[in-house]
């Protein structure tokens, strides 16, 4: 029985607190709180939602994150990248801050949450791989270009959506006054932002900057210039609630999208997870990870919130303020929670602008350029894959799950291709009496009636037809092979397909009185060729346990 509610209740796992690491977790806690009632603030901006919003997918959702997941110093709640995605997924379908858009986002958290819960029940975890680390190096670096370019006007005090391009220039030359007070809380709050970062790392920017642009917002009145700020926020708890009711066709359009948000939400969140084990040899598991981030999701939902995620820079603070267990994370929650209560006074000053600043800086951190011609040094096909999946996520703007897709596409397309042309080679005898390729080395035969040929791949049936063709023209431009050596040794599986290869391989060769050998066969090779009767076909004899033997024997017969 204990097992079992271990099993179903993961925090049962956690080590007894001691004096000392409650200190420690008191303090990172409360670092990663006060940092997180900005963010959360800023993200819900980011997504389109409430400011409130923010807040409620900051406390209840980390709390089961953190219970129900396997990596206990991650840090779960909202994200820029699950926000901007969002956004882009509800574009399309209404406006932002409107009803319809919260009873979008709240069933868009819900499917997400539903489908990594039940890729985490299943122990489907491995699924997630489908995002290459090449898309999301290019989803990642679209995303971010499309959140900076999409808080300028918050940061400048432009209105795109209602405002010609005429009266937005009208507006800089003449100086309105909103946009000159817009401008100047949004420029100084970046720049202030970028200057703590670079110059006093240590210093939470965040708050301090969330604290001043508040300070400042009351003492010249910002708002009575004609600045945008949170303005009143709800006191108190999330209502918690059933989801609003949304039409049939409104369903339909949120699973692609739930399904690319699970995905590339939980990427990001591995990510962070396997940075976290390395730097504290802590033990994680993707399918319990997946249950915690499903049912983070859905408690986001049922919150009236947005999807949240694993974050990483949180993450990294609650390992750099000294975070030894996930007490850190449930003492953050505690934070918001005063924050719900007491703090929404003052945070209904905030501007609007500085929350755009504090978008905007971390996700610079994201911009990785550089990461495109390294991606084509290392493989020509993954730079290929990252640079169409940045194209068609910046093309497809707002429904930014399409540049995902495109990236999955080209992937598989990919790994198909290679899989169907693997590494087939010709060898002879190296100097140092191996088998290597003879065209590298520039090797002679082992003899002049001998074609000893290796593949370098799983023999099956995306691969069969390769290593056919390969040994059929180079028997219609030689004409003296007599005896062919198949050597196995890169061959780490064979299917049905393979099998029929080689047997008809065998009964063309004995046709024309020649002959199949085989060398350096690995057992699960040799099981399946021993239960389909193909060692019987064979013989002993043409079967070699090392390349060096089959060398002796077959050079030896050659010289008698």
């Amino acid at each position: 029985m204990d097992v079992k509610l271990r099993r179903f209740f993961p925090f049962l796992h956690w080590a007894r607190p001691t004096a000392e690491s409650l200190r420690r977790d008191m303090w990172a806690g409360l670092s990663v709180g006060l940092v997180l009632v900005p963010q959360a603030l800023a993200y819900a901006t980011l997504a389109g939602m409430p400011p409130q919003t923010g807040l409620y997918a900051a406390l209840l959702p980390s709390v089961v994150g953190i219970l129900w997941g396997s990596s206990v110093l991650l840090a779960v709640g909202p994200v820029a990248l699950t926000s901007i995605l969002t956004f882009g997924s509800l574009s399309a379908m209404t406006s932002p801050l409107s009803a319809d858009w919260v009873a979008l986002a709240i069933w868009l958290s819900l499917y997400a949450g539903v489908i990594q819960f039940l890729l985490g029940a299943c122990k489907m975890g491995k699924i997630t791989y489908l995002v290459s680390q090449p898309v999301v190096i290019g989803f990642i670096n679209a995303a971010a270009v499309i959140i900076v370019l999409s808080q300028l006007p918050g940061l400048l005090g432009l209105n795109l959506h209602t405002d010609s391009l005429l009266t937005q220039l009208d507006k800089l030359l003449t100086g309105s006054e909103s946009m000159l007070w817009t401008s100047a809380f949004g420029l100084v709050s970046l720049i202030l932002l970028l200057a703590l970062k670079r110059y006093t790392p240590k210093v939470p920017g965040m708050l301090v900057v969330t604290a001043l642009g508040i300070a400042a917002s009351w003492a010249f009145d910002y708002a009575g210039h004609g600045g945008a700020v949170v303005g009143a926020l709800p006191v108190g708890l999330p209502p918690l609630s059933l989801p609003p009711a949304i039409g049939w066709q409104a369903h339909q359009a949120l699973w692609p999208a739930a399904t690319i948000l699970a995905l590339v939400s939980f990427t990001e969140a591995m990510s962070s997870c396997r940075v976290l084990a390395r730097k504290t040899n802590e033990r994680w598991d993707e399918n319990q990870e997946l249950i915690g981030q499903g049912l983070a999701k859905i408690t986001s939902g049922f919150s009236g919130a947005f999807p949240v995620s694993g974050s990483f820079s949180r993450s990294a603070l609650n390992i750099y303020a000294g975070a030894t267990s996930a007490w850190a994370s449930l003492i953050a929650a505690v934070c918001i929670l005063i924050s719900l209560y007491f703090l929404t006074t003052p945070i209904a000053y905030l501007p609007y602008s500085v929350l755009a600043a504090m978008i905007m800086v971390p996700v610079f951190k994201l911009l990785d350029f550089a990461a495109f011609p390294r991606l084509f040094r290392i493989s020509r096909d993954d730079g290929l894959v990252a640079a169409v999946t940045f194209a068609v996520t910046l093309w497809s703007t707002p429904s930014l799950h399409y540049g995902v897709f495109a990236g999955v596409a080209i992937t598989m397309v990919s790994f198909l291709y290679r899989h169907t042309h693997p590494r087939v080679v010709e060898v002879g005898v190296h100097g140092d009496g191996t088998l290597r390729d003879r065209k590298r080395f520039q090797l002679p035969p082992l003899a002049p009636d001998i074609l000893a040929v290796r593949m370098d791949a799983t023999l099956n049936f995306l691969t069969a037809a390769t290593l056919e063709r390969f040994i059929a023209e180079r028997r219609s431009t030689n004409k003296n092979i007599k005896r062919i050596l198949l050597c196995a040794s890169g061959i780490n599986d064979i299917d049905a397909s393979g099998i029929e290869t080689l047997m008809s391989l065998q009964l063309s060769l004995q046709a024309d009185q020649r002959e199949l050998y085989f060398t350096a066969v690995k057992k699960q090779v040799w099981d399946v060729l021993e239960r389909a009767g193909l060692i019987t076909v064979i013989g002993q004899e043409h079967l070699f346990q090392t390349d060096r033997e089959a060398i002796e024997s077959l050079v030896r017969a050659q010289k008698t």
